[in-house]
């Protein structure tokens, strides 16, 4: 199974197929905002991390411009994953409460964490095509997870993409609505739950907090 995930990650580091991320990727690592100045950004697409074991995925749409394309890590070095962390580690899912980096030790237990769209995109709003050419590394590392059984999706745009990759891959006639703590079956078996994305608007305007989203963390870790 190892073997299986480095060959794929391997495929997304290298991948440069969608030239406009490619552009903006490589702007955003040279433009660095003043706190990461003497940092050097990853600046390449970002694959999933986390147990190659796991029973539940956690989906976000796209790495964050300063986090993850300057960590090389999903979720990671933003107040988006500051925050998701701390509830990951607060129902024991992750053994640290906060991720800055790659290498800094966290560990999931159980659970991967992946966007479908491996790069930034301009204003966080990519292209079909785009999202085209990166769903075949979604539906592959989803097929590389072999016990997975449940996909907690981040924000609604994340939901609707892993749905309409889906349709493109199964028959499917019944509707999806996004609603947070709303779970559906889908064709293959996995159970999808839809969750509003941990950002710091969402979290400052009192859409989620802690408890509401730990909550929610452990319902879907509990469905399989």
């Amino acid at each position: 199974m190892k073997d299986k995930f480095q060959k794929l990650s391997n495929k997304i580091i290298k991948c440069n197929k969608c030239l406009r991320l490619v552009k903006f990727r490589k702007k955003i690592s040279r433009e660095k905002r003043k706190q990461y100045r003497d940092q050097t950004y990853w600046g390449k697409p970002i694959t999933g991390f986390g147990d190659l074991n796991a029973k539940i995925l956690f989906v976000g749409l796209a790495p964050a411009a300063h986090g993850g394309t300057r960590t090389g890590r999903a979720f990671t070095g933003d107040k988006s994953g500051d925050f998701l962390f701390k509830c990951l580690h607060s129902t024991n899912i992750s053994n640290r409460p906060i991720s800055v980096h790659s290498n800094d030790g966290l560990k999931l237990k159980s659970a991967y964490i992946t966007n479908i769209l491996k790069c930034v995109p301009p204003g966080d709003k990519p292209l079909k095509k785009e999202l085209n050419n990166c769903s075949k590394y979604f539906l592959q590392e989803m097929s590389n997870l072999e016990n997975l059984k449940v996909i907690l999706t981040f924000g609604k745009v994340a939901f609707d993409n892993c749905i309409k990759i889906f349709k493109q891959n199964f028959e499917i006639s019944n509707k999806f609505i996004f609603k947070h703590g709303k779970k559906y079956i889908l064709p293959d078996g996995k159970i999808l739950v839809a969750s509003y994305h941990p950002s710091p608007r969402n979290v400052n305007t009192k859409i989620i907090n802690l408890k509401t989203m730990k909550n929610l963390i452990t319902k879907a870790n509990n469905l399989y």
